[in-house]
Formats: C-alpha cells, sequence, structure tokens
C-alpha cells in the first residue's frame, strides 16, 4: 500500500477477543508483522518482560489516547499512565473514521478478524475497510494468535442477507473465506493520514515502537481515530 511519509513529526472472553484481534489486524494493515507479546496483555505486562531481560529493541505497541504533540514527542495515555513516544521519520500516520453495514458491498476490499464457527464460516469480531489507494494491504486469509482466530484481507465477492447479518464471501490469493458480520462487530474506514491528525483526546495504536536500553521509546507508524472515532481495542 502506498504510505504517505513525513520528515517530522460484556467483559470476558468478547472483550479479550477483541483487544488481540484489532491489535493484530491494525498490525497487518499496516505492513508489520503481528507483534506476539502486545496481544496478550497491555503495555505494562510488556514492560515487565522487558525489565525481566527482553532484549532492548524489543517493539510496543501502545494503545490509548492522545495526550499531546510536543514537537516529535508524543504523549499517550494509557490504561497504566502515560507513555511518551518520539516519531521519527519516515512517519506513517492512518486515520481511522466510522464506517457501518451500509458502506460494504461487492468489491470491498478490507479486513477482518474473525472466530471460525462449526459450520466452516467465520463470524467477524470487526471489520476495516480500506481505501482504494490501500487495496491489496495484507492481502490473504491466515491464523491469528488467539485460538480459533483468523485474519482475512479481501474483497467482497457477493453478500447474502441474514437475520443475524450479512454473510460475506471474501475473495482473495489464498481462496474463499465466508464471513458473518454480527450487529455488534465494529466497522472502520482506513485511509492514509498525516500528523495533523494526532490532536489531544483522538483514539491512538502505535506500533513496534522500539524501546533502547535507557528507556526511552521511538516509533514512525501509527494508527489514530479521526472526528472522535474509537479504535477498536
Amino acid at each position: 500500500m502506498p504510505d504517505r511519509r513525513f520528515d517530522s513529526p460484556r467483559r470476558g472472553s468478547r472483550s479479550r477477543d477483541r483487544r488481540v484481534s484489532a491489535t493484530l489486524l491494525l498490525a497487518v494493515a499496516l505492513g508489520l508483522s503481528a507483534p506476539a507479546a502486545s496481544a496478550s496483555g497491555p503495555p505494562a505486562a510488556l514492560r515487565v518482560a522487558q525489565a525481566a531481560g527482553a532484549p532492548a529493541e524489543r517493539p510496543v505497541t501502545l494503545r490509548g489516547t492522545i495526550a499531546a504533540l510536543d514537537g516529535s514527542l508524543l504523549r499517550v495515555t494509557t490504561p497504566t499512565g502515560v507513555e511518551a513516544v518520539t516519531l521519527v521519520p519516515p512517519l506513517v500516520v492512518t486515520g481511522a473514521t466510522r464506517a457501518s453495514l451500509g458502506d460494504i458491498g461487492p468489491g470491498t476490499f478490507l479486513g477482518t478478524a474473525a472466530r471460525a464457527q462449526p459450520d466452516g464460516t467465520f463470524r467477524a469480531l470487526e471489520v476495516h475497510i480500506f481505501a482504494e489507494s490501500m487495496r491489496g494491504s495484507g492481502e490473504g486469509h491466515r491464523p491469528m494468535e488467539a485460538p480459533g482466530t483468523t485474519m482475512t484481507n479481501a474483497s467482497v465477492d457477493a453478500l447474502v442477507q441474514r437475520t443475524d447479518g450479512p454473510l460475506l464471501t471474501l475473495k482473495h490469493k489464498d481462496g474463499v473465506t465466508q464471513v458473518l458480520v454480527p450487529p455488534e462487530a465494529p466497522i472502520v474506514r482506513f485511509d492514509p493520514g498525516d500528523p495533523s491528525l494526532l490532536v489531544p483526546g483522538a483514539s491512538v495504536v502505535v506500533f513496534r515502537a522500539v524501546q533502547a536500553a535507557d528507556g526511552s521509546l521511538t516509533a514512525s507508524r501509527l494508527t489514530v481515530g479521526v472526528n472522535g472515532t474509537r479504535l477498536p481495542m
């Protein structure tokens, strides 16, 4: 996918599944490998693991709300406190806006994290619609780390309305996958963005921030919610 680069800066298992799938799917959408540690716990757990002897430059994923941007220094309020990360070039920002089932039709290129069902279909945990310029990003069907979950980036080949939601037939380079999208599944749209989206209060995921030996963090890729859109976490 073409990147825009810049020189400066119900509680329970279902909720956990959504947090896991969200981070992994966002990573794939940005052309990143899925960070194993970030999918299983909050940033605090990652820091504990690093303090216990993990490599100094192990990537860290930060999820939270933007507190401030001062030059190239981004401060993110996470569930465990405020983290500071220095944004370094080439900086790639992806904007996420609210979308709905009505935005999905034949030919739509999208990504979906889903759970396998007994009948061989999949039930979407979330859906991300890609901008046309991002068509082809991460195309394919692959397992995710949470047992029984997969991630599929593909074009909608057919759509059948059912009482429990539309059943999408997704066509990709690995074959065909059928995914049911229930009414509760969050849906957002991805578009290339720029640093002007990094405003206080915006929902954000910072991917693969590198932590140096002194504890400082640097990163060059992030996804941010636009106009109050909350990223599924």
